[in-house]
């Protein structure tokens, strides 16, 4: 019984090898799953992504946001996405690229999302994600901060805050830090 097993996975490579194609890479369970939530992703405008390592690797992928509101307004803020492969069981990995100064992402870029942690479900998927990160920029959240500064500030001097983030996406220092421009 072993032998004829053997034999048919041989002949099924002995075929593909014989149209000029490698054999097939198996695809997961994630990789199927990520694979439909990004053809039937429903983005906004001010919403790309893209894919530095070529579309064979859907695993990694970059989403950038350019909010047309809010304090954020005509920034432009990218995001890598690392989706493990027991994906949706487990949320994707985000990190801001952009060093931003806001409540809910710290200085290293990781993100305060409760869907990224507690609250996640299989049910969800990369849609709700860039919406909840699109969320982020048009209500920061202070009562839930990584950077407990800029929270403090938004809580406390809405109009210093404002200042402070037009400072920091201009390129500039806030309380000591540079920030590059990403208008």
């Amino acid at each position: 019984m072993i032998k004829l097993f053997k034999v048919k996975e041989k002949q099924r490579e002995n075929a593909e090898n014989a149209n000029g194609r490698g054999p097939v890479k198996k695809q997961t369970a994630g990789e199927l799953r990520l694979h439909k939530d990004i053809t039937e992703l429903n983005l906004p405008k001010s919403c790309a992504i893209t894919f530095p390592n070529g579309k064979d690797d859907l695993m990694n992928f970059e989403v950038s946001i350019r909010p047309d509101e809010g304090y954020y307004a005509s920034g432009n803020f990218v995001f890598t996405f690392q989706v493990s492969p027991i994906y949706p069981h487990e949320a994707p990995k985000v990190k801001c690229k952009t060093k931003v100064y806001h409540p809910n992402i710290d200085l290293e870029g990781n993100v305060c999302l409760n869907i990224l942690r507690e609250d996640w479900k299989p049910v969800l998927n990369i849609n709700t994600v860039i919406y909840g990160l699109y969320h982020l920029f048009t209500e920061p959240n202070c009562e839930d901060p990584l950077n407990h500064d800029a929270a403090a500030v938004l809580r406390d001097n809405p109009r210093l805050f404002e200042i402070n983030v037009r400072r920091a996406m201009a390129g500039g220092y806030v309380c000591q830090t540079f920030f590059p421009r990403c208008l």
